[in-house]
């Protein structure tokens, strides 16, 4: 049988150096690698890995065209919405949902809807 090992997403983007700012500076991504000329980076957080692409030639890009969001499901929602609060563009704000997942949403520089979530019952253990 198939396994799937992992889930790397390639966030297109005409702001390159901007991008890797705002992962790095404000979501405390490292750059694990890049290449300028060639416009796209490597970066990770504990067991999450994004890569920054800008679009070459034979792909068409002329908006963000993601009809979805990237949703990180984090061990303290509540502290990371502390930290992002005021720093980011919020796209909702913190709430407990009725399943049980506590979230917010901003959006990254490019427009990109990033998710944080973590499940209450997960939440009720840390106090």
């Amino acid at each position: 049988m198939i396994k799937f090992n992992s889930f790397f997403p390639v966030i297109w983007t005409q702001n390159f150096e901007e991008t890797i700012g705002f992962y790095t500076h404000i979501l405390k991504f490292s750059l694990v690698d890049a290449n300028s000329g060639m416009q796209w980076a490597f970066l990770e957080k504990n067991n999450v890995r994004i890569m920054i692409s800008k679009p070459n030639k034979h792909e068409k890009f002329d908006k963000i065209g993601f009809s979805g969001s990237f949703y990180f499901n984090v061990n303290d929602v509540n502290d990371l919405w502390q930290d992002l609060k005021t720093i980011t563009r919020i796209c909702y704000k913190i709430e407990t949902f009725e399943w049980g997942i506590r979230e917010f949403a901003i959006y990254d520089n490019n427009g990109y809807i990033l998710q944080f979530g973590q499940p209450v019952t997960e939440i009720s253990k840390e106090k």
